[in-house]
């Protein structure tokens, strides 16, 4: 028998990850592809993809991987399990009968597969879209309706505050402005899910007996789930949409099944009490395991579902902390300002000077999440001299994803009690090791890289090969092969990072409240 493999394939746009086979054992990259998928803005603020196109991507995707199986000399025949991780928010409505999309997602998902004798892992990963905030008019008139206008009056079930960024605020928007989805909700012909669902429901027949499952991790982002009882709640349905809504029990768990970030924390195997990631890509996702008990924030932190990896075995639960900008402000500095020409060069700009300046970046484009959940939030660059050039936004820029990590990992520390004593990190931006140095003095402890970056497809491909009926796969502590590893250590005294850091958190304070609705004036002397 050869070495168990796994092939990831992920289809971003811009693409930007490729399709990727490792050995199972060793999570040694031996070979990748690449493919890419579209992303529609019909409206200012709109972010949509076509659900059929994704389909499409993940039939296409599979095709490849098989062909790439073939030049392996490894017999498709060794296929045996599906794993599927996606970004969790995500938003569909499709009909049961005709089996089409009702409307275009609001967000997208990843898809894998597991052999016995070859483990195989085929993922697509589609754009990072949370920043659409067509939905805010939604949770400003259900914070409304809520004891004390609180926007964390559902988070004791949820771990969640109300917001733009979960599934049911998507769903009631589009029950409320999309004519199809309602007259399908009426006729109960709706079916609702995040991409997961979605690809699962096609891949095993659609409209002809397909399966309608989910996940505990991707549930526990909907807002309709709580992630005490691991089941739908039927007062959430009441609160976002007036009557208790048909969400059965079968639509909670399917074995190989996990959201994009647990994917990540499952696969930098962070199976331990207080061990912690951060994945750095369009956005920054920050996960510390909490252990079988959740642990609710009182620091702006999100509680939710780690992992369940079985049937049987109980739910492991996280706090977590999300950055909305940190690899898009790269892009934006590239295709908005053109101080840069690509993604890679930012690393060599921001190294000639080694320091912002006393230059200091909000990238706040669509307001500030975690620990602030502050939509009113907008970009700021202060700090600026007649010296500033474009090294030192460059540096900035780097820095704000740091600084960003950093309030996060103070808010986790709070509320865990206990201080992270090193942060394991994956993600497409980790190849930036001036970003990594800048990381770990910025947190003042180690930061430890994976030699192989892109965790999620390796997650989800140990969760779908540890399943019961395939069992290829082992997550017992003592069976766990160890990745190698780049570790930063902080490189500047603490005064010098304290001060850097609180200088960054009164620029953050000058951005708060910028978005209001007062009248605008649009230059022609009369307001908007």
């Amino acid at each position: 028998m050869g070495p168990m493999l796994l092939l990831s394939l992920s289809l971003p746009l811009p693409a930007s990850h490729p399709s990727q086979v490792f050995n199972a054992k060793t999570a040694e990259l031996l070979s990748h592809h690449q493919v890419e998928i579209r992303q529609s803005f019909p409206k200012e603020g709109w972010v949509e993809q076509d659900p059929k196109e994704i389909l499409q991507s993940v039939y296409d995707c599979m095709e490849r991987t098989c062909e790439k199986l073939g030049q392996l000399h490894i017999d498709v025949s060794h296929i045996k399990a599906v794993g599927v991780t996606n970004q969790r928010e995500t938003t569909l409505v499709w009909d049961k009968e005709t089996g089409e999309p009702l409307y275009n997602a609001i967000d997208a998902a990843l898809l894998g597969l597991c052999s016995r004798e070859c483990l195989t892992h085929c993922v697509l990963a589609v754009p990072v879209v949370w920043l659409d905030l067509r939905t805010q008019s939604t949770v400003e008139r259900l914070i409304n309706k809520t004891p004390g206008k609180s926007k964390n009056h559902l988070k004791h079930k949820t771990g969640l505050p109300i917001s733009t960024y979960f599934s049911a605020v998507k769903l009631r928007w589009l029950m409320d402005n999309v004519e199809e989805v309602a007259e399908a909700v009426l006729t109960h012909r709706a079916m609702f899910g995040t991409v997961d669902s979605w690809l699962i429901w096609c891949l095993t027949g659609g409209k002809s007996g397909g399966v309608h499952v989910t996940d505990v991790t991707n549930a526990s982002r909907t807002m309709l789930f709580n992630i005490h009882t691991l089941d739908w709640d039927p007062e959430l349905c009441r609160c976002y949409f007036g009557t208790t809504c048909r969400m059965t029990s079968h639509c909670i768990i399917t074995l190989n099944c996990l959201g994009d970030q647990s994917a990540a924390l499952v696969g930098q195997m962070c199976f331990q009490d207080g061990q912690a990631k951060n994945t750095y890509g369009t956005g920054c996702f920050l996960l510390r395991n909490t252990g079988v008990e959740p642990v609710m924030s009182d620091h702006g932190l999100l509680t939710t579902i780690a992992y369940k990896l079985g049937k049987d075995a109980p739910a492991y639960y996280a706090l977590e902390g999300s950055v909305a900008i940190a690899g898009a402000v790269v892009r934006w500095l590239k295709d908005n300002m053109g101080i840069i020409r690509s993604s890679s060069e930012i690393e060599k700009l921001a190294g000639e000077v080694g320091s912002s300046y006393g230059c200091y970046f909000v990238p706040a484009f669509s307001g500030l999440y975690a620990p602030y959940w502050e939509p009113s939030a907008r970009g700021i660059i202060c700090g600026l001299t007649q010296f500033t050039n474009r090294s030192h936004l460059a540096f900035a820029a780097l820095e704000a994803v740091c600084f960003q990590t950093r309030e996060i990992l103070d808010a986790m520390n709070q509320d865990y009690g206990v201080p992270l004593s090193q942060l394991q990190v994956d993600g497409g931006m980790t190849s930036n090791r001036l970003l990594m140095q800048l990381q770990a003095d910025i947190l003042c402890v180690p930061v430890v890289k994976p030699s192989m970056p892109e965790t999620t497809a390796l997650g989800a491909a140990m969760a779908a090969g540890a399943a019961e009926g395939v069992g290829v796969w082992s997550l017992a502590p003592g069976d766990l092969a160890a990745v190698p590893t780049e570790r930063y250590q902080p490189q500047i005294n603490t005064e010098e990072s304290e001060f850097r850091y609180a200088r960054w958190k009164k620029a953050v304070q000058k951005a708060m409240n910028w978005e209001t609705t007062e009248p605008v004036s649009n230059g022609n002397g009369t307001v908007d």
